[in-house]
């Protein structure tokens, strides 16, 4: 593209740049700080407060004769600022909360490659990466991060890391050739952001900015709107019933008071007097205080939570999407079969090995052993992609001093081909069709297990022909690659992690629905799903039966299937009922080759059903998933900044086991909540009961609302923080979860508390202000003994 060209073009077609949305503006985030019914609520209490009064601190007559035993004047000025102060700190809370949202597109900023190499007008040129539009020709090499979406035109051993878009641990291969109709899966295309691992590319830009896929995801993180957490809307159903009570409350003791002759400045200050005392002024620091604690505790479990509500909203869960590699799986690939001798040996995979192993004793499985080890290393230059060789390597024998050993690994039918040979029981045997046949089945089953597998074979160089110091040429290949001895199969698998299985099976104790979603290919998917419980033993997909019964697939009933596993393609063209169908009627699924766009439509479809959902992610292309969430959990170590960011909880150890504790975390929370709200509660009635007899029998106020603050504030506090502390219930994590339309915070038993004992107790205390009043000249009205 030549610089005038240029010129044009760029005043058409989007920098390179992702488009980040403009930040909240303050005034619009502090009004919503500011908002709520608790703050509204006493807001409308310290306004009459502050505004200016006969009797009050700004000047004026004093009240009459009828009022001097209603609180000082100064009182309510204090009362007003406390009021005030209240609004102001839960404002600002809110408020922060808010803000860190607006955090999350930051992290994007530092996955904007800096600088990017283009040819233009046959010239190699450094540019600023933001300047690089579509139709450029770029090149990128190991180290580079790729600059736009590319479609690849020339390619010389270029592998690129998809992991934060399509979660495949393994680089993946680039080259010219169109290989997929999914972009993402086609080896022509490489993707803004990107890193490139090795090897050299060159590619013309097809997209920039919010046009390319990595844009795309920004967009959609950005653009989602977060609904409420569970625990914020317990909350405002409570504040809302609250709110109907002082109100009713306020009302009706104001309009008695004016009925019984008091004047409508000590009408006010009734009508306050109950607001305050119905308002849990201390309701936010508690539920504050008690979620921090909680999220302490979860933190030495290795989950560490952003957002405060989200350890309830953990607790709530009825659904986890949870993703493959590293997540459910070590995220390391390790072996776990062979076959060697006509046999299939199972490797111990677990953890800290100490799982059972195999007899190590056969002299096949040592010559097995030195081929891998051997061939660990080996290394292609660029262009060599299409050698059908995978690994080869020549090495001299220590127990012959004139000898060579030449050792290949590579795809299993491919080293078959060159041998005509099998060792067996550490004897070379002629490879007859019986033994092909042993082979075809051996790679058939280790394949049908979702596991990769390697073909491994050795020649001993003759030392006539090959003496010490003979010179190997790997371009000429002055050495055989044929009439070789096969030795044996390995196959590969990313294992599930050890403390998985029991996590799982927890979580379907609790009720709560396992969904694995991954990008990986549904057989390996299936496979791991079924090692770690999340297809239970026993459970059928669609193609089991249809394997079973030998019939097409098409003809199961899929409501017969409990189990079943969706791939990506299948999923692009289903409707929203056919999904939800699926997630209604199977209890175990799994999502294989998912893109982020459905991974985001898996989570809404989970959420139509009334679920409360947790999604697990580290990639970018989990961000979307991960904020429309009902909680979003990114991975500790393996996690992008990105995902982190986006996400309400992150595991330290990337270990789905951790979400299991936090699960019982969440839901101990809410019982002790309900704890603490109850005894808050109790208190209600006896500051109510002061300013009922005041009115009704004109005893003095022995409880000012300055002093309910100061109770509800201070004294009241700290027992109801310290039932955090209470231990869960032994059937914690053997119950449903939660309903949120039915089983909520507040119900009908802890109304009940309104009217518990305590509050009954309180009753005789307020009987002492009479023979102080009496003594003072005042009488209580003669309808109190009545």
């Amino acid at each position: 593209m030549g610089t005038l060209a240029l010129g044009t073009h760029t005043g058409r077609v989007a920098q390179t740049n992702v488009p980040l949305s403009p930040p909240r503006a303050t005034l619009r985030g502090a009004n919503c700080g500011l908002g709520g019914c608790q703050t509204t609520l006493a807001g409308t209490g310290g306004v009459p407060s502050l505004s200016p009064c006969p009797g009050g601190p700004w000047g004026g007559p004093r009240c009459p004769p009828g009022a001097q035993v209603s609180p000082p004047a100064w009182c309510q000025l204090y009362l007003g600022v406390v009021l005030a102060a209240v609004v102001i700190v839960t404002g600002c809370f809110s408020y922060y909360q808010e803000a860190k949202s607006s955090k999350i597109m930051d992290s994007f900023k530092n996955m904007v490659p800096q600088q990017a190499l283009v040819i233009r007008e046959g010239e190699k040129i450094q540019i600023n990466a933001e300047n690089v539009v579509v139709g450029d020709l770029v090149e990128v090499k190991g180290g580079d991060r790729v600059p736009a979406d590319m479609r690849i035109i020339s390619s010389h051993g270029c592998k690129v890391d998809n992991s934060s878009l399509t979660g495949e641990s393994e680089p993946q291969t680039r080259s010219p050739e169109f290989t997929h109709e999914n972009p993402l899966e086609t080896r022509n295309i490489c993707f803004f952001s990107t890193n490139c691992v090795e090897g050299t590319a060159r590619g013309i830009v097809i997209s920039t900015g919010d046009r390319t896929v990595m844009g795309r995801i920004a967009s959609l993180a950005s653009g989602l709107e977060v609904g409420r957490t569970p625990i914020a809307m317990e909350i405002e159903h409570f504040i809302r019933l609250i709110t109907g009570v002082a109100v009713f409350l306020g009302l009706s003791f104001f309009i008695l008071s004016l009925i019984l002759g008091y004047t409508w400045l000590e009408a006010v200050i009734f009508l306050i007097g109950i607001i305050v005392a119905n308002v849990p002024e201390g309701l936010l620091a508690t539920v504050t205080v008690c979620l921090t604690l909680t999220a302490k505790r979860m933190a030495r479990k290795n989950c560490l939570v952003k957002n405060l509500e989200a350890v309830e909203t953990l607790g709530s869960t009825s659904t986890i999407c949870s993703d493959k590699t590293g997540t459910l799986t070590q995220n390391r690939m390790t072996v776990a079969h062979m076959w060697f001798d006509n046999q299939i040996h199972e490797a111990d995979t677990t953890e800290d090995q100490s799982g059972a192993t195999f007899d190590k004793r056969s002299p096949t499985w040592a010559a097995l052993a030195r081929i891998a080890g051997l061939c660990n290393r080996a290394v292609f230059k660029p262009g060599q992609e299409n050698v059908s060789i995978s690994k080869l390597s020549i090495h001299e024998r220590e127990d012959d001093p004139q000898g060579h050993l030449l050792v290949m690994k590579g795809a299993p039918e491919r080293i078959l081909d060159r041998c005509s040979r099998i060792l067996l029981q550490g004897q070379e045997q002629p490879l007859d069709q019986e033994m092909r046949e042993a082979f075809q089945n051996a790679y058939l089953e280790l394949g049908g297990l979702g596991e990769r597998v390697l073909g491994f074979c050795h020649l001993y160089l003759p030392p006539d022909k090959f003496p010490r110091g003979f010179r190997f040429d790997a371009d000429e290949v002055n050495f055989p690659t044929s009439d070789l001895c096969f030795v044996g199969l390995m196959s590969m698998i990313d294992p599930p992690r050890a403390a998985v299985p029991d996590a799982v099976g927890k979580c379907r104790s609790a009720g709560i629905k396992v969904i694995m979603v991954t990008g990986d290919h549904p057989i390996t998917a299936k496979a791991i799903a079924k090692g770690v419980g999340i297809i239970s033993e026993g459970n059928e997909t669609v193609e089991d039966i249809a394997a079973r019964l030998n019939i097409p697939v098409s003809q199961v009933n899929p409501r017969e299937a409990k189990a079943c596993v969706v791939h990506g393609s299948d999923l692009k063209d289903m409707s929203s009922e056919q999904l939800d169908e699926i997630l209604r009627n199977h209890t175990e699924i799994v999502f294989a080759r998912t893109s982020p766009q459905q991974k985001l439509i898996i989570v809404e479809g989970c959420q139509r059903q009334g679920a409360i959902v947790a999604v697990t992610g580290d990639g970018v292309n989990d961000s979307p998933a991960l904020k429309k969430a009902d909680i979003g959990i990114a991975m500790g170590i393996a996690g992008s900044d990105v995902s982190k960011q986006a996400a309400d909880m992150i595991l330290l150890d990337d270990n789905f086991a951790s979400i299991v504790t936090g699960v019982e975390e969440g839901r101990l929370i809410f019982d002790n909540l309900k704890k603490s709200i109850a005894y808050t509660l109790t208190s209600n009635i006896p500051e109510i009961t002061p300013f009922l007899l005041f009115i009704i029998a004109n005893i003095p106020l022995p409880l000012g609302t300055v002093t309910i603050l100061c109770i509800d504030l201070g004294t009241d506090m700290v027992p109801a923080i310290s039932l955090a502390y209470e231990a869960a219930e032994s059937d914690i994590m053997k119950r449903q979860p939660r309903n949120p339309r039915s089983d909520k915070l507040v119900n009908e038993r802890l109304i009940r508390s309104w009217g518990d004992p305590k509050s009954k107790d309180a009753d005789p205390g307020m009987l002492i202000p009479i023979p102080w009043s009496q003594s003072n000249g005042v009488d209580p009205d003669p309808n109190l003994w009545v």
